[in-house]
């Protein structure tokens, strides 16, 4: 059985001087996040900017990554209990600069999306989905970290990290001036710690898992950091994690999240940050 938390906010009024808004580089328009989607407990923040397609469009995604088989029931009950537990949220700006360019105080918290990113019938373009993986990272780090620790937790000795070290060819709590020859994984932006690569590292083997990584020109785009774009070649070459990302335990997602979710409807509710 699942108990779905239904998070209530207490609405204000603001005046224009707010300084909870920002104003954006590009005009004089004020930004401010005002509206929210619930999927199962788990907001969705976004801003006056920003899409509401494209946020209803996340909406959908974050739906199909917790209920896969779309019967409006989380499909594993102790994912869902730690993304409430732990507050996972997601929260939509129009671009990156806006993210960058609001107060940690004037935003809710939560895993970075923008409407940029976000795009609808990717795979039929020939493009990827920026919010299959800023939505994978929110509910693996907060949901399956929480619920499997032992398996998923970001640190050196889970599962997920002792894969990922092979992957890597070698335990590096920091980036390595050059990776060794025949590591699949080697991401290698100087801001990203461990725990950053592990998260990084359950995208990509998932993504590609699921086959969403599989898009013509998609290898020359990210071969420089992972290898391993198709379910063969990562059921191949990455057997460790292929059996974690298997295991019909975790019941995690067999089909891409395309935010076509047929499950619960989503609705657009308004939202002021306080």
């Amino acid at each position: 059985m699942c108990v779905l938390v239904v998070v209530i906010f207490v609405m204000a009024a603001c005046s224009n001087s707010d300084s909870n808004d920002l104003e954006t580089p590009q005009s004089n328009e004020r930004v401010a996040f005002t509206k929210k989607v619930d999927v199962f407990g788990v907001p969705i923040y976004a801003t006056n900017t920003t899409g509401d397609h494209k946020l209803l469009h996340a909406a959908g995604v974050l739906a199909q990554y917790i209920d896969n088989n779309e019967d409006s029931e989380p499909d594993n009950p102790l994912i869902m209990a730690a993304l409430l537990e732990g507050e996972g949220a997601i929260t939509m700006t129009r671009t990156q600069g806006e993210m960058r360019g609001a107060p940690r105080g004037s935003r809710p918290r939560g895993q970075g999306l923008y409407d940029e990113e976000t795009h609808l019938n990717a795979k039929e373009q020939g493009v990827f989905d920026g919010a299959l993986e800023e939505i994978l990272h929110m509910v693996s780090d907060v949901g399956w970290g929480g619920a499997y620790p032992e398996v998923f937790g970001r640190v050196p000795g889970t599962e997920i990290a002792n894969a990922m070290d092979l992957a890597r060819g070698g335990q590096f709590q920091e980036i390595p001036d050059e990776y060794p020859a025949g590591a699949w994984y080697s991401y290698d932006d100087e801001t990203c710690d461990y725990d950053c690569m592990a998260s990084e590292y359950i995208y990509w083997a998932f993504t590609s898992f699921l086959g969403a990584q599989d898009i013509p020109g998609r290898f020359e785009q990210v071969g420089h950091e992972w290898k391993l774009t198709t379910r063969a070649l990562l059921q191949e070459q990455d057997p460790a994690v292929y059996a974690i990302l298997s295991n019909p335990e975790y019941k995690f997602p067999s089909v891409t999240p395309d935010g076509k979710y047929t499950g619960t409807t989503l609705t657009i509710e308004p939202y002021e940050h306080r």
